[in-house]
């Protein structure tokens, strides 16, 4: 007979860890606590729901659904099962997931060593090289990235780790006051901080890597398997907050060295400095460099073999090349600009993959209906548009002054009431049709 030990559950947790910690969210903890000052810990939690409690229940959802993301979005309708996955692979491969490897790599491991006449030559000379070294390995067989992910995890954590504990033994400076944007709301600020991370939509991926895990040791049973992704999940969760946690302090005490910071890459490269000098910022800079790369090579493979099915004609191999040598243009407008890019977008995005999950973990309480689902993304996607404009500094005009007869729209969250009133409204649409219970 075959069994989960409990050994086997803290491999996958600890698998779980290293797929949703990587090394791009390192930069965001950083720089909350920093902005948030002596509100950290409020706004951390905000961050913490979005940035690790949606990205569990997000595979638990798909577990739950299938095996995939096309199983879940297909929950909705057959059109929102094509467009949603392919809006996310676009997201987390070579828009925004991608590009963030690479900046984040440069802004950490090279530019504090590079003077600020040549940041825009050499970021761009990294890129071409981190890229090309990331289409290589992606031509290989997966157990590379294995091989490269079962090391480098437990390295990085270990490093990450002894900046927490030096950093909280002897602190470099002490909380400041909040800053803008962190002076007011700092719950729902750090709420929508933690879309950065992109994780719940990275979620939705991963989820088949984990299903993969559990089915390799004979378990077919989706109960079973949903069980032990709810156990393993916990101990993902558990490393996530602690580590996130242990970031966000010292970016609070980082105002000493690292004031006026344009983004976490540039705090943690200065902590590293002020903790452990420039060993520091080698041992950082390495680290966090591979582990980089780690994450690029599974984030073009798996954006590859989806496109590879959008695009039968296209070979695997060519779009590798196609997603690398987009993505390597795409790195050199730097972290920050890429940030302040990919944030509103991902304001858009987020509410759809939120609702998608919640409705998913409710699914069986209202029969399945297809109506429920897309009612409820309907709303969710229409105020999350409007609220993408709103954070491109769009006018809005009069939508603006309806946008905010909603509740929670100041805090940001403004599409949560509507789509569950119409999630609400499908349903009864449903019911009334007498449209039988969908599985």
């Amino acid at each position: 007979m075959n069994r989960f030990t409990k050994f086997d559950t803290l491999k996958l947790g600890l698998t779980m860890f290293a797929l949703f910690f990587g090394a791009g969210n390192m930069i965001f903890p950083p720089l909350l606590g920093q902005l948030a000052g002596v509100e950290t810990w409020i706004t951390l939690v905000g961050f913490l729901i979005t940035g690790v409690g949606l990205p569990y229940l997000g595979v638990i959802a798909v577990t739950m659904s299938g095996v995939q993301l096309n199983d879940l979005a297909g929950k909705a309708s057959p059109l929102f099962a094509m467009i949603f996955p392919l809006i996310v692979y676009l997201a987390i491969g070579p828009f925004f997931g991608l590009p963030r490897t690479a900046t984040v790599a440069y802004e950490i491991a090279v530019s504090p060593f590079v003077s600020s006449s040549l940041q825009t030559l050499v970021l761009a000379i990294f890129s071409v090289l981190f890229f090309s070294i990331t289409v290589w390995l992606s031509l290989k067989p997966n157990k590379i990235v294995d091989r490269f992910g079962s090391i480098l995890t437990p390295v990085l954590l270990a490093i990450v780790t002894l900046f927490i504990v030096i950093g909280l033994i002897n602190p470099i400076g002490e909380a400041g006051p909040p800053l803008e944007p962190f002076t007011e709301n700092f719950f729902a600020k750090g709420f929508i901080e933690g879309y950065g991370t992109m994780d719940a939509i990275a979620a939705l991926v991963f989820a088949i890597i984990v299903i993969n895990a559990v089915k390799l040791k004979g378990i077919t049973d989706k109960k079973e398997i949903t069980s032990i992704t709810v156990k393993a999940g916990s101990i993902a969760v558990i490393g996530l907050s602690a580590v996130y946690a242990g970031l966000a302090y010292l970016g609070s005490t980082s105002r000493a060295v690292a004031e006026g910071s344009t983004n976490g890459g540039v705090i943690l490269a200065k902590l590293a400095y002020a903790l452990l000098g420039n060993s520091g910022l080698y041992l950082l800079g390495i680290a966090v460099t591979l582990a980089c790369l780690t994450t690029a090579i599974g984030l073009t493979s798996a954006s590859a073999t989806y496109l590879t099915t959008i695009v039968p004609k296209i070979s695997y191999k060519l779009f590798v090349l196609i997603i690398c040598t987009f993505t390597t243009i795409i790195s050199n407008v730097g972290l920050t600009k890429l940030l302040a890019i990919m944030l509103p977008v991902l304001v858009g995005v987020y509410p759809l993959a939120i609702v998608l999950i919640s409705f998913s973990l409710f699914h069986r309480l209202f029969k399945g209906y297809h109506e429920v689902y897309i009612y409820g993304l309907s709303a969710a996607g229409l105020i999350g548009f409007f609220d993408m404009l709103k954070a491109f500094n769009v006018d809005l005009g009069p939508v603006t002054d309806i946008l905010e007869f909603f509740p929670l729209y100041e805090q940001g969250i403004g599409w949560a009431v509507p789509a569950l009133v119409f999630g609400f409204i499908g349903f009864t649409v449903a019911s009334v049709q007498g449209k039988p219970r969908v599985q």
